[in-house]
C-alpha cells in the first residue's frame, strides 16, 4: 500500500499519543539506557498548539497511522505540552528557521519512507509561508535520517530536565 498523509485534528490526538509512546520506547533502544528513555518521555511529546496551528500531519497506509511529524512557524524547538519551557512566541521567516517537530514513526513502519515524507511535508510548507530555512532537534535515532536528508549539525545539547542526561543534535537546512 502507499502512504498517504493528512492533517492531523484533535480527533487524532489519542492515537498519536500512542504511536509516540511506543516509538520512544521502541525506536530510541540501542542509542538510550532506559532511565534516558524515560526522561525522553517527559522532554518529547506532541505539542497540541501544532494542530491547533493546522502544520501537524499524519502519514497513513490505508487506515492505520504510520508516523506523525510537523512543522512551527513558533519559538519551541521541541517538546510537548507537558514539557517546560514552550514558547508560543511567532517567528520571522525573513530571519529565523522554522522548526520541524514531534517526528514519530511507529515501529511497524520503521525505515520505509515515513520520516522522508514528513519531512518533505514539512519543508514544503515553510518554504510556502516564506521560510528560508528549517532547524530541529533530533534524536540520536533520528540523526541519521536528518542527515540523509541534508540536515547539518548545528550543536550538540544534552538535556536532563526529565531527570537524567539525554543527548540531541539541533541540526538545520536551508530550504
Amino acid at each position: 500500500m502507499a502512504l498517504t498523509h493528512r492533517l492531523a485534528t484533535p480527533a487524532d490526538l489519542p492515537a498519536l499519543n500512542a504511536l509516540m509512546d511506543a516509538a520512544i520506547g521502541e525506536l530510541q533502544r540501542g542509542f538510550l539506557d532506559e532511565a534516558q528513555i524515560a526522561a525522553s518521555r517527559k522532554l518529547m511529546g506532541l505539542d497540541t498548539q501544532l494542530v491547533a496551528d493546522g502544520t501537524y500531519f499524519v502519514v497513513l497506509e490505508d487506515t492505520q497511522i504510520a508516523g506523525c511529524g510537523g512543522w512551527s512557524r513558533r519559538a519551541t524547538l521541541y517538546g510537548g505540552d507537558h514539557s517546560p519551557g514552550r514558547d508560543a512566541a511567532l517567528l520571522n521567516p525573513a530571519t529565523d528557521a522554522a522548526r520541524v517537530r514531534a517526528m514519530y514513526t511507529s515501529p511497524a513502519f520503521a525505515r520505509r519512507g515515513v520520516g522522508r515524507l514528513i519531512l518533505s511535508l514539512c519543508e514544503a510548507a515553510a518554504r510556502a509561508e516564506g521560510f528560508g530555512r528549517v532547524q530541529l532537534a533530533g534524536t540520536l535515532s533520528g540523526e541519521p535520517l536528518y542527515a540523509a536528508c541534508g540536515y547539518g549539525v548545528i550543536e550538540r545539547i544534552v538535556d536532563d530536565r526529565g531527570g537524567v542526561p539525554v543527548p540531541l543534535t539541533i541540526m538545520g537546512k536551508a530550504l
